[in-house]
């Protein structure tokens, strides 16, 4: 049967489809009452507006299933239809619905259409081929209508995602500033439905570490990430509840992260400036500890706040040591170390040290001429305790 024939018998079809519009459309009601009833109650609010808006969608489909099909398939569904799927997809999001059943009820309802349609059209004789270029073109507008909503949907989601990260962004910054009063910290945590914890800790990881950042991204959704220009910033609420240490440091381990004493909220700023102390230090490999919990190195903390002091105190109270051969001035420091530490336990040195107790006499001896009544101060050996556990010995060539 050729083109022509096929061209005048397949617009008949057009009043036959749109004759058995409302019959269609209760059939796809009726399937969709049990699975999907909030689509099947606006089928029966919306009947007529569907009718009239269906007539003309199938009234082009039908003369667009004339022509060549890869010519014609971006016309299927008109920009004005695709827009409208789109906002459909966007109000289900926004409403915080599942988009899946509505790509269900799409595919009912073509599956139900498509019956109806086959059957009208054999009953009219159109050809099976040009049969076939109908059904090709049903499938394909329901498909495109399908990736519509989807697309709606999706921009929704994307668009919400980045409101919502804009907004913990602002709320980390507030933590972390001198802004944070109480209203305005609640303010922003509502925008940013973040529920405001009891207490508070700081992640700090340096931007250039990979493994670093990976883990970083494992923190649960409940953390607040930041990026600051030489530090990447998490905030981790409550992190002392029952095993939250444990599973920090679980995930963070390998990311070389410095981890914030515990505070509250208001006290975050002062915690991130302890941190970052505590990250140089661990730069220096006075702290190597991955992570680090800044809470167990607050003596180490407290030592090397000012190292200028620190050198002074090491200067001031090990300089009897310094122009000592450094064999010898090593054996009397740990010996001095292990000492004072024991508390004057001399088997105890000795075990620690693995020498003799007379080798630990003797060197004692050697402590007190070098030392003097000092070693009898309770004071001076606080301080010398101090020198020793904090930093290397001071020697003569040493330029401080």
């Amino acid at each position: 049967m050729d083109t022509e024939e096929d061209r005048i018998r397949l617009p008949e079809l057009v009043p036959a489809i749109v004759d058995q519009l409302p019959a269609i459309l209760a059939e796809v009601r009726e399937l969709l009452t049990e699975r999907q009833p909030d689509y099947a109650g606006f089928l029966a609010e919306s009947l007529e507006e569907i009718v009239g808006a269906a007539e003309g969608f199938i009234t082009r489909l039908v003369a667009l299933a004339e022509q060549d099909p890869s010519a014609a398939a971006s016309q299927l569904a008109s920009g004005m239809e695709r827009s409208l799927f789109e906002e459909i997809g966007r109000i289900h999001y926004q409403q915080q619905r599942d988009v899946t059943p509505l790509l269900a009820a799409y595919r009912t309802g073509a599956a139900v259409a498509w019956r109806h349609v086959a059957g009208t059209a054999l009953e009219l004789g159109v050809p099976a081929e040009a049969l076939a270029g109908l059904a090709a073109a049903i499938f394909a507008a329901v498909d495109q209508l399908s990736s519509a909503s989807w697309r709606g949907y999706a921009q929704a989601q994307r668009a919400a995602g980045q409101a919502r990260e804009q907004l913990r962004d602002e709320l980390a910054e507030l933590l972390l500033s001198d802004r944070c009063d109480t209203a305005a910290l609640r303010a922003a945590a509502l925008r940013a439905e973040w529920p405001l914890p009891r207490q508070a800790a700081v992640v700090l990881i340096a931007p250039d570490h990979e493994v670093g950042r990976g883990l970083l991204e494992r923190l649960d959704d409940s953390c607040l990430r930041l990026r600051r220009p030489q530090m990447l910033v998490a905030i981790v609420p409550d992190p002392e509840g029952p095993g939250a240490r444990k599973r920090l440091a679980s995930t963070l381990r390998g990311a070389g992260a410095v981890v914030g004493a515990t505070v509250p909220l208001e006290r975050l700023p002062a915690s991130v400036s302890l941190a970052e102390h505590a990250v140089r230090l661990k730069q220096a490999s006075v702290l190597p500890d991955d992570p680090l919990f800044v809470d167990e190195h607050l003596d180490a903390m407290v030592v090397h706040r000012d190292e200028v002091l620190l050198a002074a105190l090491r200067q001031q109270y090990l300089a009897p040591l310094a122009a000592l051969p450094e064999s010898t001035r090593e054996r009397l420091l740990r010996t001095l170390t292990s000492w004072l530490m024991h508390m004057g336990n001399r088997q105890a040195v000795a075990a620690e040290l693995h020498v003799h107790p007379q080798t630990v006499r003797y060197r004692l001896v050697q402590l007190r001429e070098l030392f003097g009544a000092v070693l009898e101060d309770p004071t001076a050996r606080a301080a010398l305790l101090l020198a020793l556990a904090w930093g290397p010995a001071i020697t003569e060539s040493d330029p401080r």
